[in-house]
């Protein structure tokens, strides 16, 4: 199973932070087709609250629907527990401060 966590700000938009800019269409694309290839989505951003669900309901609008936001996919939490640290887990983590490298522990 393939496994893509991805940041939102300056990733999935333009870093526009607290508000939310303009969509980075070939990111997201790029995401829709892997997720219909079968990887599983997971949002990972440090928004929360109020502003995670602008975000949440941002993407879905952009044609995204995650696995898992800010949390493991549901099967990992069985065979590794509850963490935090979802690279741990997941092929590629992407975001606007990372180098795009697979993800290792």
């Amino acid at each position: 199973m393939r496994i893509i966590a991805v940041d939102f700000d300056g990733t999935l938009c333009e870093n526009e932070w607290p508000e939310i800019g303009k969509p980075n269409q070939i990111v997201i694309k790029e995401l829709i087709k892997q997720q219909a290839d079968g990887a599983k989505l997971i949002l990972w951003t440090c928004r929360e609250g109020d502003r995670l669900q602008a975000a949440v309901t941002w993407c879905l609008e952009h044609g995204l629907k995650f696995d898992a936001v800010n949390d493991n996919l549901e099967e990992n939490k069985v065979l590794f527990g509850k963490r935090r640290k979802v690279y741990k887990v997941c092929l590629l983590y992407t975001s606007d401060a990372a180098d795009d490298t697979p993800c290792v522990d």
